[in-house]
């Protein structure tokens, strides 16, 4: 597990936005999206995000 694959996590469950937390750790959206699916793919598992759309 990668720290900041965890930090994007933790900054997009927060802000309940993808956009909004590339914005706050200075990274591109799709970074963002990379990251979190590097941390699923060390847990091998998905992680709830998809109802962040609401």
């Amino acid at each position: 597990m990668n720290l900041s694959d965890l930090k994007a996590f933790v900054c997009v469950a927060k802000s309940r936005s993808f956009s909004a937390a590339a914005t706050k750790l200075y990274i591109t959206q799709p970074a963002i999206s990379k990251r979190i699916a590097a941390l699923e793919g060390s847990l091998n598992t998905r992680l709830a995000l998809v109802a962040l759309s609401n």
